[in-house]
């Protein structure tokens, strides 16, 4: 039983991930982690991006840029 329920809980992501538009704080400022992150990627793609982005606006540039360099999944 506890072998079958170790594959089970490695099929589950510990993060389900929730569609940008669904977030309840999606239209807050950006987090300091996004907007870390999101200025690695954009010097790496070569893109400026905009200042002021929401919370759901960054989460959308960061998948776009990850796309554009390579880090994403």
């Amino acid at each position: 039983m506890s072998e079958q329920r170790s594959r089970d809980e490695d099929q589950v992501s510990p993060t389900p991930e929730k569609d940008p538009g669904e977030w309840v704080t999606g239209d807050e400022p950006m987090t300091g982690l996004q907007r870390s992150y999101l200025h690695t990627l954009a010097q790496e793609a070569g893109v400026e991006v905009p200042d002021g982005l929401s919370k759901v606006d960054a989460s959308q540039w960061i998948d776009k840029l990850q796309e554009r360099t390579g880090r994403g999944e």
